[in-house]
Order: C-alpha cells, then sequence, then structure tokens
C-alpha cells in the first residue's frame, strides 16, 4: 500500500511507520520542518492550513497521528487550547484535502483515545458507549467528529480510541519506572480506578488490523480486554521490577501538582472493552498485565 502518515515522529509513529515499511508499503510522512525528499517526507503546516493535495495522489491510506502531548505540563488555558487545536485543526485539513480530491483514498485512520469515556466508575464501556464529561472528553468527541465528512464522501474512517500504551520507549509507563525503580511507587489516589491499558505489540497489530480489515470501521478501542485497577496495574509493575508498590500518590497532592491533569489522566477511571477488535476476529498477543510487563521490562 501507499500510506501517507502524520506524527510520525510521535511514540506511536515511531513505532509504527518502520514495522510498515518493514511490510513493503510505501510511507510519506508529512513533517512540519524542511522535508528531506530521499527520506519520503512532505512538508505541511496544519497551524497555517498549508497542506499540498498532491501528496495524496495515488495513495491508498492516510494514518493521521498528529497530535500534541497531553502528559507534558500542567493544562493550562493556553495549553489546553494548544492540545485541543493541534487536534482537530490538523484533522479538519486532512479531511478537506481528501475531500476535495477527484480519487481519494480508501482509507482514513485517525487517532483518538479513551478520553472519550470520560470518567465511568466501574461501567464497563464499549464503543457503542457515549461520551462522557470533561475536558478530554469533549476533545475527543470533536476530533472524531472532525472526520466525519471523509465518511459522507466515501472514505471509510477508522478512529482509534488508544488506551494506557505499555512501552518503556515513552508514555506513562516510562514515566512510572523511575520511581517504582527506587522503590518509592505505588496506587494512584485510591487506586479503584481502572486503567484500560495494552501493551505496544498489541498496538501495532491493531493498527494494522484496521487498516487491512474492511469490516473495520468508525470508533475502535485499542486497549487489551483485560482492565486492571490501579492498585493492581502498580502491584503487577511492582512485581515486574522486583520492587516494592507501597507509597500512594494521594488525589490531593496530585491535584496540587498537576491540577486538572492529575483529575481527567490519574484519578479518572475507565473500564473499556475492545468490542469491536474481538468481534472482527482481532487476536491479542498480550490480555495477561504480568505477560505484558514481563515482556516489555526484562530482568
Amino acid at each position: 500500500m501507499r500510506i501517507v502518515v502524520t506524527g510520525s515522529s510521535g511514540l506511536l509513529g515511531k513505532t509504527f511507520v518502520p514495522s510498515l515499511t518493514q511490510q513493503g508499503h510505501r510511507v510519506t510522512k508529512l513533517v512540519r520542518r524542511k522535508p528531506v525528499a530521499d527520506a519520503g517526507e512532505a512538508f505541511w503546516d496544519p497551524q497555517a492550513g498549508e497542506l499540498d493535495a498532491a501528496v495524496f495522489n495515488n495513495v491508498d491510506a492516510v494514518l493521521h497521528l498528529a497530535g500534541e502531548s497531553i502528559a507534558e505540563g500542567r493544562w493550562t488555558a493556553k495549553r489546553k487550547m494548544h492540545i485541543r487545536e493541534s487536534r482537530i485543526r490538523s484533522t479538519e485539513l486532512v479531511v478537506k484535502t481528501l475531500c476535495k480530491l477527484p480519487r481519494p483514498p480508501k482509507i482514513l485512520v485517525s487517532a483518538s483515545a479513551i478520553g472519550y469515556y470520560g470518567n465511568r466508575g466501574e461501567q464497563v464501556l464499549t464503543e457503542k458507549s457515549p461520551a462522557g464529561d470533561g475536558f478530554l472528553a469533549d476533545v475527543c468527541r470533536d476530533w472524531e467528529d472532525a472526520t466525519s465528512p471523509a465518511t459522507a464522501n466515501g472514505i471509510r474512517v477508522v478512529n482509534l480510541r488508544f488506551g494506557l500504551i505499555l512501552t518503556p520507549e515513552g508514555g506513562a509507563l516510562a514515566k512510572l519506572l523511575l520511581p517504582f525503580k527506587l522503590g518509592v511507587g505505588g496506587k494512584v489516589g485510591s487506586g479503584r480506578q481502572y486503567w484500560s491499558w495494552i501493551a505496544i505489540d498489541d498496538v501495532t497489530g491493531a493498527m494494522q488490523h484496521a487498516l487491512v480489515s474492511e469490516e473495520v470501521s468508525g470508533p475502535v478501542n485499542i486497549t487489551a480486554p483485560t482492565p486492571v485497577t490501579n492498585i493492581e496495574f502498580t502491584r503487577a509493575l511492582g512485581s515486574a521490577l522486583s520492587r516494592p508498590a507501597i507509597l500512594p500518590a494521594p488525589a490531593f497532592a496530585l491535584r496540587l501538582a498537576l491540577g486538572e491533569m492529575a483529575d481527567e489522566l490519574l484519578l479518572a477511571s475507565a473500564r473499556v472493552q475492545p468490542e469491536k477488535l474481538l468481534s472482527t476476529g482481532y487476536r491479542f498477543r498480550f490480555t495477561d498485565l504480568d505477560a505484558a510487563l514481563r515482556h516489555l521490562l526484562p530482568r
């Protein structure tokens, strides 16, 4: 396949793009700096609305992963605006460009997140569950809505609702490793909130499944079918690292340090099931958290 990718320098892009090229796909990476032509790069500027439609000529699929990190720094009003605009503006630009093409790509796979569901306690959530409340839920809902014109234009659109991605190369797990290795890790808040996780191996597998499986469309939960509570997660991580997990991070301290971000990223509960992946035949490599962590964090 010929595939155009945004967000290739992010955690997901850096993991998935090499696997695409290794499988023989031809990948063009959209970048916001001067492109390197023989590296398969092309320029775009989503803030300025600059995107050359010729990039999509004879392209089979678009993989849209661009978006500013939500976990780098306190959520000030300015930062929340950047988080929102980096997702929605870029999606609107990609979709508008695709819809103007005489022969648009058949597939648009666009990132989203399980933040769509908000804080839902012990409720089991599937792709059919409605959006929740809060900043992330609003962003995810509008982010997905921005792909609607592509669906109306006959493009198969897949909205990947990513859960907690487990990889030592970045994201939440990488941030947790140091305190746990130092023996100062423990539950977050009450520890009763559900964390819906997925190993990076299954992230790439599920994304590949979404690209090639014609029956997959609309929202897709990218999570393992075995979500765990935070206290179960921290115990498993401590065990994988042979370290205690006995020093809790109280909710009030997290709120003092991180503000709104603490409530929506660390203390919120989302018990998510990947119903669509399972119903379309995706086979998970890791459904057991202990096994996933032992694989990712060799002693």
